[in-house]
């Protein structure tokens, strides 16, 4: 057992308590969101779960995949009256710790082909000169509270599919030596939901955890077919859900 002496007891008594810095929280729910046809708009949902003030930025990008399906984003402007493409009204959010607000995802502009967005919700260390109109006292004030830094301020993305207003539904599947393939022949991405790989059927039989695959248009994804090896899953095309069993 170890002896404190009378002046470390002292020492510990004065030393001040450990204090942690205040920063926000930010959950903003599902990773994809998705824009059926004939609806223009959605709405996302911010929410500071911290113990400080969240001062969010939102920005918008476009993915743009060229013939080989490699993807960049093209960072999307300020919006004007003849927008074309996916805007967040506000692009400024300032949610209180424990709160929430929210922002409007419209889109603007012709829907002849599937078109996919990244959303950012980051949040900042406000300037007094910059768009949330704090004073300088106010944004110091702040940077004080938030005593750790930028650092501390974690951000999330969110991939935005917006469907064709004619979205034309066509998932196959094909099966080739040794491997069973979903290739999607529509214009409107599908999802292979909760995608299993399973062991021997019948009762008890150990599965994988569940993936979620997003296959886009003209796109494919193969499935090994080893014995005693099999899948389920579920295709969700558009509003309509079906369950598969892959089997060699």
């Amino acid at each position: 057992m170890i002896k404190l002496m009378p002046w470390m007891l002292l020492l510990l008594v004065l030393l001040p308590p450990t204090t942690k810095a205040a920063a926000p929280s930010l959950h903003v729910g599902a990773m994809y969101e998705y824009l059926a046809p004939g609806h223009a708009s959605l709405l996302k949902r911010v929410r500071n779960s911290g113990d400080a003030t969240a001062f969010v930025r939102v920005e918008v990008s476009e993915v743009i995949y060229d013939e080989h399906h490699v993807a960049r984003e093209v960072e999307r402007g300020t919006a004007t009256a003849d927008s074309d493409g996916l805007i967040a009204s506000p692009s400024r959010l300032i949610v209180p710790a424990q709160g929430q607000l929210a922002t409007r995802l419209l889109f603007l502009g012709e829907r002849s082909r599937e078109r996919y967005y990244r959303v950012r919700f980051i949040p900042v260390l406000p300037a007094s000169s910059d768009e949330f109109a704090l004073s300088a006292q106010e944004a110091e004030d702040y940077r004080q509270q938030v005593s750790a830094g930028v650092n501390i301020l974690a951000g999330y993305g969110v991939f935005v599919i917006v469907h064709p207003d004619e979205a034309r539904h066509d998932v196959r599947i094909e099966r080739m030596a040794g491997q069973v393939v979903l290739r999607n022949a529509g214009n409107s991405t599908a999802v292979l939901d909760e995608l299993r790989t399973c062991g021997r059927p019948g009762r008890g039989e150990d599965c994988s955890a569940p993936q979620r695959i997003h296959l886009l248009p003209q796109r494919q994804h193969m499935l090994p077919l080893d014995a005693g090896q099999h899948y389920r899953l579920q295709l969700v095309e558009g509003t309509h859900r079906r369950s598969l069993h892959l089997m060699p």
